[in-house]
């Protein structure tokens, strides 16, 4: 067995592609940044930028996450700190044609937070912007106004890993404030899926899923309307019976 030679092996990069999702006036949004440098200087594109050396992938999707737009995700190894993000790996892309400066692969990152503040761009981003999901990949087909790179394919998968995941897991509640009434959880569902839910049997559902919600022991009236029961996020993580898409 010969001995490994790694120049027997062309050099490549290792980036991280982030794809955060909130949920704005009632709708599915993502983070995108404007590209300040080549290539597709001028397009609007998904966080992310290039893995250092000393860093894992986690640590390198929490740099670039604040470098680019000052947004910041709590360590994931110590949950329940404040309203932190929820930071998943969601895919590897390694088209060897995706980046036309040299071959690079993207660990893409899904990230999950309820009210993010308005993004500040940084880094080689000159403007960043929340948009809502449907709008940018209606533009996926249009080169012109399309996002860069393969971040159009990165940004549909990552809106369908959240619109399956808050079916059969907690996942949900990421969306939420501390604590929430069934009203703006439902509220998240409906903008993940894009459909309307029915207020009762969503309420029946929710309340009546072992381990989903917790009453939090209060009332809020910040919707309009009646005081309405407040709920924390329960123990489970796996909703059982699972709360079933739509079909449309």
């Amino acid at each position: 067995m010969s001995p490994y030679d790694p120049s027997a092996f062309p050099p490549f990069a290792v980036t991280v592609d982030l794809v955060v999702l909130t949920v704005r006036r009632h709708a599915l949004c993502a983070l995108v940044v404007r590209r300040g440098e080549q290539p597709f200087q001028g397009r609007w594109a998904l966080p992310g930028g290039f893995v250092r050396g000393d860093e894992d992938l986690a640590a390198a999707a929490a740099r670039e996450l604040s470098e680019e737009t000052g947004l910041c995700t709590h360590d994931p190894a110590v949950p329940g700190v404040g309203n932190g993000a929820h930071l998943e790996q969601l895919a590897t892309y390694g088209d060897p044609k995706r980046d036309p400066r040299m071959r690079v692969v993207s660990v893409a990152h899904l990230v999950l937070a309820p009210d993010l503040p308005a993004p500040r761009a940084g880094g080689d981003a000159n403007s960043a912007r929340w948009a809502p999901v449907d709008e940018l990949l209606e533009t996926e087909d249009q080169a012109s106004a399309g996002l860069a790179f393969d971040h159009a394919r990165i940004l549909d998968d990552g809106v369908e890993r959240a619109r399956s995941k808050i079916e059969y897991s907690s996942l949900a509640t990421a969306f939420c404030p501390p604590e929430f009434t069934v009203g703006e959880l439902r509220r998240v569902y409906e903008a993940v899926w894009g459909v309307a839910l029915d207020p009762r049997n969503f309420h029946r559902k929710v309340t009546g899923t072992p381990g989903f919600l917790v009453p939090a022991g209060g009332t809020t009236t910040r919707q309009g309307g009646r005081p309405a029961q407040l709920f924390r996020a329960g123990g489970a993580t796996l909703l059982n019976p699972p709360m079933l898409r739509p079909e449309v």
